[in-house]
């Protein structure tokens, strides 16, 4: 099969419906088959399409514009650095771009988002390249030199027909699409919003107030965020400055590690929203788990401290995968017990550009993310492996200690990090944003209180606000070096 194949199903089934709303420009299904079939045509000859813009008409029609034409189709993160910019270009040459920034790089063709979508179309069919790549997407970098995912057609696939029906959304739903081009997310989205039959609302820059006025202007029904996103909309409506969104029925967040307290407010603000937690990787072709609303609600209500805490969980795993938490030494851990988490499905590339493949002999894809399984099946997820704090030979999760210390009303926002200790190798180093007044005497009582003195910081670091990438990513590596 072919990611396109989506895309003219809702064509043929309602063509007339409403697809994509950009500012005053509205694409039905069938003009954004046309536009995905016009810019096909002028990728005749060309090895892949690239995309280095803010969310326009031109993505979707160039995500399915380049399955038409056999083609990967590779969104490029233009909040880089332009060393870094100019890095991942030279690893997608040669290409066609859709591009309105003022750049120009050897062996690449530039086209303006909306002169791609004019001219004439491609009038064969998709080719059925089921193994062949659909999308490939730059990985965050916030460890490294970012690396390239390589999503085949297959994964994608098995991910939509896995979580989503057809035409299931009625005529009157929208998502409001505020995540970037190059996040998994907004390929995601894309995908599911036209085999459901969904109005697609793009939003290319986020601000909070441009976020609820288009959500109010456009009667947006769904939405997904990232953490920092529904952080930003939650401090805007605490500010007094209101948060009427009658229509509004549904709100996904990924991308990050939501706080409690934050979901907690969020669940508290808007009562007759039903919120999801959507687990995801760029390698897994979006979502793995999930923590549907009747967990939210549950968990909201609940005095149970072990019910409660479900609303930091990353949920279970949807149906179509298998997910295993492993130790170092590969032995698969009991409840409660943190570990590695792998995952296998489908919809799980695990593949890199110029790497291949890192599944192990059965499949199973290592996401290096640190965690644990309760005696229920909800994932907790602890961090990326590299963020353990070891102090003296114990391995200690960031996450526990940011938890804790969130839960004082002074605390804005805290990051804990490895910083070096003489006599144990590392110790925890906490950064922290006030919005009232606390001691650090106080931030410490409050750690040993609740966890072990092990875990009680050596050094606090206060700071007006912590570094995050535009997809709600936390930089830890940042942090650690302005500690050292």
């Amino acid at each position: 099969m072919n990611i396109h194949l989506l895309l003219q199903m809702a064509s043929e089934a309602m063509g007339d419906r409403v697809a994509v709303v950009s500012g005053d420009t509205r694409l039905t299904f069938s003009e954004l088959d046309q536009a995905a079939r016009t810019i096909a045509a002028k990728l005749e000859g060309a090895e892949r399409l690239t995309y280095f813009t803010e969310n326009s008409p031109a993505k979707p029609a160039g995500l399915f514009g380049a399955a038409l034409a056999g083609v990967p189709f590779i969104p490029i993160n233009y909040r880089l650095s332009e060393e870094q910019v100019c890095a991942l270009m030279a690893r997608v040459t040669p290409s066609l771009l859709i591009t309105d920034k003022d750049v120009s790089y050897a062996g690449i063709t530039n086209i303006l988002p909306s002169e791609s979508l004019n001219g004439e179309a491609f009038a064969g069919e998709a080719p059925d390249i089921d193994g062949g790549i659909a999308v490939e997407l730059f990985t965050s970098g916030t460890t490294g030199t970012p690396k390239s995912a390589v999503l085949k057609h297959s994964n994608l696939m098995a991910y939509i027909f896995g979580t989503k029906e057809f035409m299931s959304a009625g005529e009157d739903e929208a998502t409001l699409i505020s995540i970037p081009p190059y996040h998994i997310a907004g390929v995601a989205v894309v995908l599911s919003a036209t085999y459901s039959g969904t109005r697609m609302v793009q939003l290319p820059n986020f601000s909070a107030e441009g976020w609820i006025d288009l959500a109010v202007k456009e009667n947006v029904t769904s939405a997904f965020l990232v953490p920092t996103m529904l952080q930003r909309i939650i401090d805007r409506a605490e500010e007094g400055k209101g948060l009427d969104l009658p229509n509004l029925r549904s709100i996904a967040y990924g991308g990050g590690k939501m706080p409690s307290v934050t979901i907690a407010k969020a669940l508290e603000l808007l009562p007759h929203v039903e919120f999801t937690n959507a687990y995801g990787l760029t390698e897994t072709s979006a979502t793995i788990c999930m923590l549907g609303p009747d967990d939210h609600r549950t968990a909201f209500a609940s005095h149970d401290p072990a019910i409660r805490r479900r609303l930091g969980s990353a949920g279970q795993p949807i149906p179509t995968i298998e997910l295993q938490i492993r130790s170092e030494e590969n032995i698969i851990c009991d409840a409660e017990e943190t570990g590695l988490v792998w995952v296998r499905g489908d919809q799980v590339s695990g593949e890199y550009k110029g790497v291949g493949s890192t599944l192990d002999a059965d499949g199973w894809f290592p996401t290096k993310d640190r965690g644990f399984l309760d005696s229920d099946g909800y994932l907790y997820i602890d961090g990326r492996a590299d963020d353990v704090i070891v102090r003296g030979g114990e391995n200690m999760s960031p996450g526990e200690i940011e938890e804790i210390v969130r839960t004082h009303p002074a605390i804005k926002d805290v990051a804990a990090v490895a910083v070096p200790d003489v006599e144990w190798g590392e110790a925890v180093g906490l950064a922290i944003v006030c919005k009232g007044e606390i001691s650090d005497d106080e931030i410490c009582e409050l750690v040993r209180a609740n966890l072990r003195s092990s875990r009680v910081p050596s050094v606090i670091k206060r700071t007006d606000a912590l570094p995050y990438n535009e997809t709600g990513k936390l930089l830890r590596r940042i942090i650690r070096d302005d500690f050292a």
